[in-house]
C-alpha cells in the first residue's frame, strides 16, 4: 500500500483539528460510538480550553493509499511541539481562516515547514463565515510565502477552500458550498509524494513522542528513515547529542503498532517511509535513534527553539501546606518535572542553590500553566512564583531580552485605552488597519515582559470580544524597567475562617477574591486594594453582641460576589513579592513574607 505522510498546521483556531475530525468521518476511521467534537484531542485540560496541546498521530485509507496525518498545536506556547513533529511530515496541509488570514503563528509553522522543503497544500477554511475574504486571504498568504524565503516550487502552491465545520471542500470557490472532503483527499493524494522507502538501507527509526501504557511500559512514536522494523528484532539505541559507543546495549521489540483513525493496531513488520510505535526500550527519549546492532547510523538531533519565560517552582511552606495534597515533597516534585522534560522538548530545568526551588523555562505563560494545572490534577501541591523572561548578553555585553510580535483584532471603540496601556508597556505600533465590520487589527511589537499580565486587562477591556495572540520575534536591546501592577492587595492580618460581616466592611477597600466561609492565613491576599499600595485587613473579625434590642439597629450585609481568578488569570495577578500556592483543591494567592514586620523591613 502507498502511504503519504501529511502535517496539519495553522494558528490556533483556525480549524485543525476540526478538519482532522471530518477526514476520519469522510474515510470510515472512526466508528459512530467515538465520534463528536474535536475527537483527536483526548486529555481534559485540551476539552476544556479548545486549543491542542500535545501533537498527535492517526492515519486513515483513501483510494487504496495510507495517508499518516500529524494534528499539531496552533498556539505558540506550544511551538515545540510542531518543531518535533514537522521532520515526520513529506507536506503539510496549511490552514489559514478566511477572515483572519495569516496570523503570528502561521508565520512560525509556515516557516518551519518551508525550512524543511515541504510544499505545502494552502486551506482557506471557514469560507462559509460572516465576512469572510477568501481572495484576499489567499493573496495575504503569497505574500507570507514571499516573506519567508520559498522557492518558485513552493511559492506555486494548490490552494483549495473548505468549511472544516460543515465538512466539505471545493477547488473552485464558486462551486461551494460542497458536500464533502474528497476534493481535498484527492489534492493530498495529487500533490503529496509518495513515501520513498529505503527499504535495503540500514534500519534509523527517529523518535519524535512518547506514551506510557502501564502493560507494556514506555512506547516511542517516530518515522522509519530506512530499513525495515520487525516485532521481535534486536535493536540498539543511540541518545541524541551523545557519541556512539561500541557496547550499546540490546533491546528487543516487544510490540509494533500502526495507528488507524484512534486506535494502535499491532502489525508484525513496518517500513521505511512509515509512522509508527514501538515498546521494549525502558529509558528511551525524544529525538534518539534506533539501530540495528553494529549499524549505528544516528539521526541529527531534534533542534527546538529556546525558552523565553521563566518561573520558580517550590515546596508548598505555607501553613496550610500539606493538607490538601498528595505529594508535597521535593523528591516527589523533582520527580514529576524530570518525567515532564522527557517529553517536552522546550522545556528545561535550572538547578537553583536552594534544593526546595527549581527553576522551570518554558515559552509562555500557558506553555508554564498547562503544566501546574496537569501537576494539581494529579495531586501535587507546590506553589510558583511571577513569570520572569529570560535575559541574554549580546556580543558586545549588553542586556537582551526577547521581544514578541502582538497582533489584535478588537472593536473600534476599545482601541484607544489599549494602544495606551501597550505604550506603557514599551510596545511600538506597527500598524493599525479598520475593518469595515468594526473590528480592528492592530499589530505591535513589544518586549515579552510587556505582554506578562496583560491578557486579563485586555480580556476585561475589550468586554470579551477582542481576540489577541503573539510569536516570539527575537531578543533585542533591553527596553527599560515597566511599571507593574497598578493595584495593591488586600491582606489577611489573622487567621480562621472569614466572616461575612468582616468581609462586608472591606469590600469597600477594593475588589475581594474570596467569600465568607473561606480558611485564610497572615500574609495571604484575599482581594485588590482600589489603590496602589497593599493593605492589611482582618476578615475573620465578627460582629460583638450586646443585651440591647432595637428595630433598625442593625444594617443588612450585602456582599458583592467576589471575583473567582482562574489558575491563568491568578499568576498573570503576581507580583514579585507574591507567590502563588497551588493545591488539588485550592489556588491561594499569597506574599512571599508572611510576616507584616519582615515585609515592611524588606520594603525599605
Amino acid at each position: 500500500m502507498e502511504i503519504r505522510n501529511i502535517a496539519i498546521i495553522a494558528h490556533v483556531d483556525h480549524g485543525k483539528t476540526t478538519l482532522l475530525d471530518g477526514i476520519l468521518r469522510q474515510t470510515g476511521a472512526v466508528t459512530a460510538k467515538e465520534d463528536g467534537e474535536r475527537i483527536m484531542d483526548h486529555n481534559d485540560l485540551e476539552k476544556e480550553k479548545g486549543i491542542t496541546i500535545k501533537a498527535k498521530n492517526t492515519s486513515v485509507s483513501y483510494k487504496g493509499t495510507r495517508i499518516n496525518v500529524v494534528d499539531t498545536p496552533g498556539h505558540a506556547d506550544f511551538g515545540g511541539e510542531v518543531e518535533r513533529v514537522l521532520a515526520t511530515a513529506d507536506s503539510c496541509l496549511l490552514l489559514v481562516d478566511a477572515f483572519d488570514g495569516p496570523m503570528p503563528q502561521t508565520r512560525f509553522v509556515l516557516g518551519k515547514s518551508l525550512q524543511l522543503g515541504h510544499k505545502p497544500i494552502l486551506v482557506i477554511n471557514k469560507v462559509d463565515r460572516d465576512g469572510s475574504r477568501p481572495s484576499a486571504v489567499v493573496d495575504m498568504t503569497f505574500d507570507l510565502f514571499h516573506d519567508l524565503g520559498a522557492t518558485d516550487e513552493q511559492l506555486d502552491f494548490p490552494i483549495i477552500y473548505a468549511s472544516a465545520k460543515q465538512g466539505w471542500a471545493v477547488q473552485k470557490l464558486e462551486d461551494a458550498p460542497g458536500t464533502d472532503l474528497n476534493p481535498l483527499l484527492d489534492l493530498v493524494l495529487e500533490h503529496v509524494p509518495p513515501v520513498q522507502a529505503k527499504v535495503d538501507s540500514p534500519l534509523q527509526f527517529q523518535v519524535t513522542s512518547l506514551d506510557y501504557n502501564d502493560y507494556v511500559g514506555r512506547i516511542a512514536v517516530g518515522k522509519i528513515y530506512g530499513g525495515k522494523l520487525s516485532r521481535g528484532m534486536n535493536v540498539i539505541q543511540l541518545a541524541a547529542k551523545k557519541e556512539v559507543k561500541d557496547e550499546a546495549t540490546i533491546y528487543k521489540v516487544t510490540k509494533l503498532y500502526n495507528f488507524e483513525g484512534l486506535k494502535r493496531n499491532e502489525i508484525e513488520i513496518a517500513e521505511a517511509g512509515d509512522i509508527v510505535a514501538i515498546a521494549g526500550l525502558p529509558e528511551v527519549f525524544i529525538g534518539d535513534t534506533i539501530c540495528e546492532p553494529g549499524k549505528a547510523a544516528p539521526m541529527p538531533a531534534i533542534e527546538v527553539e529556546e525558552p523565553t519565560v521563566s518561573m520558580f517552582f517550590m515546596v508548598n511552606n505555607s501553613p496550610f501546606a500539606g493538607k490538601e495534597g498528595k505529594f508535597v515533597t521535593t523528591r516527589n516534585i523533582r520527580e514529576r518535572l524530570d518525567r515532564e522534560l522527557e517529553t517536552n522538548v522546550a522545556m528545561r530545568l535550572e538547578e537553583t542553590e536552594d534544593k526546595d526551588r527549581f527553576k522551570i523555562l518554558g515559552r509562555g505563560e500557558l506553555h508554564l500553566s498547562v503544566l501546574i494545572e496537569t501537576m494539581r490534577r494529579e495531586g501535587f501541591e507546590l506553589q510558583v512564583s511571577r513569570p520572569e523572561v529570560i535575559f541574554k548578553k549580546g556580543e558586545n555585553g549588553e542586556k537582551l531580552e526577547p521581544y514578541e510580535y502582538l497582533v489584535m483584532d478588537l472593536p473600534d471603540q476599545f482601541t484607544g485605552s489599549i494602544i495606551a496601556e501597550l505604550n506603557r508597556r514599551k510596545g511600538e505600533l506597527q500598524l493599525m488597519d479598520a475593518h469595515s465590520t468594526g473590528m480592528t487589527r492592530v499589530e505591535f511589537e513589544i518586549p515579552t515582559r510587556g505582554i506578562i499580565g496583560f491578557r486579563g486587562f485586555f480580556i476585561s477591556e475589550t468586554k470579551g470580544e477582542g481576540v489577541m495572540s503573539s510569536r516570539f520575534l527575537r531578543f533585542d536591546t533591553y527596553k527599560g524597567e515597566i511599571a507593574g501592577r497598578k493595584n495593591g492587595a488586600l491582606i489577611s492580618m489573622d487567621s480562621g475562617e472569614t466572616t461575612a460581616y468582616a468581609l462586608w466592611k472591606i469590600q469597600e477597600r477594593g475588589e475581594l477574591l474570596i467569600g465568607p466561609g473561606t480558611s485564610v492565613y497572615p500574609g495571604m491576599i484575599i482581594g485588590i486594594h482600589s489603590r496602589e499600595n497593599d493593605l492589611e485587613v482582618n476578615p475573620v473579625r465578627e460582629k460583638k453582641l450586646t443585651n440591647v434590642r432595637s428595630s433598625g439597629a442593625d444594617e443588612a450585609i450585602r456582599l458583592i460576589p467576589p471575583r473567582r481568578f482562574s489558575l491563568e488569570q491568578n499568576i498573570e495577578f503576581l507580583d514579585d513579592d507574591e507567590l502563588l500556592e497551588v493545591t488539588p483543591q485550592s489556588l491561594r494567592l499569597r506574599k512571599k513574607l508572611l510576616d507584616p514586620n519582615m515585609r515592611k523591613r524588606a520594603g525599605r
